[in-house]
């Protein structure tokens, strides 16, 4: 074999072991509706938690709450994937007791009050696979109207433990401990 051909050949192979390094180092860009977490106690100091929980953050950007999170209608509570609340222990929520585990949280918003349904139901998408039947517990919370407008949907833990959600102007409080 010509000594060229040798280096023609080597030099293909280096191009190509680049080539496929390269393309595997790309990272996607930032969510629309970045994921983020929430616990109880709310300190990152603080590693024995009762409570946390894992969703995503949608934007308003100018559309209206009605639209995406409406009143009467089963909602994701939050984006994408549906949100995960993690009791490490048994809790009391507004009143209702619920074993420590891993569940699904939706709601139903509405104008005083809004519904939460937890669900056994886990990695899923959304609400659009929302089965009745592995309802673990359906909570009222009220809810109120607050001054400030949330462009981005926000979950917080007082130092209660109440949970507390807002988007838009809308909050509700649930109670937990």
């Amino acid at each position: 074999m010509k000594k060229s051909s040798i280096l023609t050949t080597i030099a293909f192979a280096f191009v190509m072991l680049l080539a496929t390094n390269v393309e595997a180092q790309k990272f996607p860009g930032l969510d629309k509706s970045p994921m983020d977490c929430a616990s109880f106690p709310s300190s990152y100091k603080i590693s024995d938690k009762q409570v946390k929980i894992v969703y995503s953050r949608p934007q308003l950007n100018g559309r209206s709450l009605s639209d995406l999170a409406p009143n009467g209608k089963q909602w994701r509570t939050g984006a994408n994937e549906a949100a995960e609340i993690t009791f490490y222990k048994d809790m009391s929520v507004a009143g209702t007791a619920v074993k420590a585990g891993t569940y699904t949280l939706s709601t139903i918003p509405g104008e005083k009050e809004w519904e939460l349904i937890l669900s056994s139901d886990l990695n899923t998408w959304g609400a659009y696979f929302y089965n009745k039947d592995n309802d673990v517990a359906r909570i009222m919370a009220p809810a109120t109207t607050g001054e400030e407008s949330l462009d981005a949907f926000s979950i917080a833990f007082d130092d209660d433990g109440t949970m507390h959600m807002g988007w838009g102007t809308a909050r509700v409080a649930v109670s937990m401990n």
